[in-house]
């Protein structure tokens, strides 16, 4: 068990503070482990946290309101790095058809797989997209998720993919939730660029990404890069396009096949790349080199009965740091439990409890470029933290199903239950 850390405190205290959260362990998260604050204290001021220390050395805040728990642990906000919340329809049909042994190639000749989705999200106007991410997003707040990246990438087109990117941004007003829009319209090849895949991506590179800087429409821009989706050199044309914007990168990479996606990644010095079930030690290094997040997605391993781990190993030998996500998606991964994630991460991958609590908190940070303003509990970070009543941290990855108790602080306030 980590030792208590001596309180983290500025040479000169803050003079003013509107309130101090006390009576329980900080579970700081600082460096990626747990470094643990007993009966420790957060001062915090608007928005920010402005120190964190021992309950005993807490400077006198005249005027502060003083929240008092009775123990347990705080830590910080979670941090879903991967999803795809936004989309038209759901797929629990054909999941039943898998099930019955309909292939997945028969249930794509159908009319399924992906396109029903793409269909589906078409046909579905913003403020019905709207209404369906806002009954997906509930459950992740409700169990401490204070900030989520949302992908485009079911439009395919681009009034689709621009549809979808209002609608992430309109959550991101409407929710007390730090919300990240990420543009994936390389996500795979619509039905009327069949045989034309260079077209499509000159489409997206040329058409739809100076659209999507020009109305601030997104944050990054990530693509698949894999057999069935995009080449290591069409994802490139992106990548140049996209940096050429203004906009980071991201990947989708080694899910399926390795292709070395991750180190072309790296090499555009992306935020993260995403899956890497088939990434390579070399990959590992590169993402080493550049400090690109190693994002491990548990949920659609497991809903697609995966048997290749991702090098968890090569991770930890080149110091690449690990984050993990739902990757809510209605295909592979239809997980609305962040701290779900936490047990698969551990059962199916090897992760111990603090790598896992350490991948949705400041590596999740670090793989949406956050790691200045979130994911740890330090002064001049944002206040966004969880109390929960529980005696440890592994506590969090060892309950499964169900919502444990908690009080979620956003921004320096406690966040309202979140109801449609």
């Amino acid at each position: 068990m980590p030792v208590a850390l001596s309180p983290q405190i500025s040479s000169e205290p803050p003079s003013d503070c509107h309130s101090v959260w006390r009576g329980a362990t900080l579970v700081t998260m600082r460096d990626g482990h747990y470094n643990l604050i007993e009966d420790g204290a957060i001062a915090v001021t608007g928005s920010k946290i402005v120190w964190t220390g021992s309950a005993a050395d807490c400077p006198d805040f005249p005027g502060a309101a003083v929240h008092e728990f009775e123990g347990g642990i705080i830590t910080p906000g979670f941090v879903d790095c991967h999803t795809h919340l936004v989309f038209g329809g759901d797929r629990s049909e054909e999941f039943e058809q898998r099930l019955n042994g309909v292939s997945y190639a028969d249930i794509a000749a159908a009319g399924g797989g992906i396109l029903s989705t793409v269909n589906a999200t078409r046909e579905a106007t913003e403020d019905e997209l709207l209404a369906q991410a806002l009954f997906r997003l509930q459950p992740l707040l409700a169990e401490g998720v204070t900030c989520v990246e949302i992908k485009s990438g079911y439009g395919l087109s681009i009034e689709s993919e621009l549809k979808m990117l209002r609608v992430i941004r309109r959550l991101g007003v409407m929710l007390q939730v730090e919300v990240k829009s990420t543009c994936l319209a390389a996500h795979a090849l619509p039905p009327e660029f069949k045989g034309r895949t260079d077209e499509y991506i000159a489409m997206v590179c040329d058409t739809l990404l100076p659209v999507v800087a020009s109305e601030n429409l997104a944050d990054a821009v990530d693509a698949f890069c894999e057999h069935l989706a995009f080449s290591p050199e069409q994802v490139e044309r992106v990548f140049i396009a996209a940096q050429a914007l203004g906009l980071p990168v991201k990947l989708h990479a080694e899910q399926l096949s390795s292709l070395h996606g991750s180190a072309l990644a790296a090499r555009y010095h992306a935020l993260s790349a995403d899956h890497l079930e088939y990434a390579t030690a070399e990959d590992a290094q590169a993402m080493a080199a550049s400090g690109t997040v190693a994002v491990l997605l548990p949920g659609a391993y497991y809903l697609l009965r995966e048997t290749q781990c991702p090098p968890v190993d090569e991770f930890r030998k080149y110091n690449v740091p690990m984050a993990l996500a739902s990757d809510a998606n209605p295909g592979t991964s239809p997980a609305l439990s962040l701290r779900l994630m936490l047990n698969m991460g551990c059962t199916l991958f090897r992760l111990t409890p603090e790598e896992a609590l350490a991948g949705i908190t400041c590596h999740g940070a670090r793989a949406l470029g956050l790691q200045e303003t979130h994911g740890t509990l330090e002064p001049g970070k944002v206040a966004d933290f969880i109390h929960w009543p529980l005696s440890r941290p592994a506590e969090l990855v060892y309950w499964l199903g169900g919502q444990l108790p908690c009080t979620v602080v956003f921004r320096g306030e406690v966040r309202g239950e979140f109801r449609l």
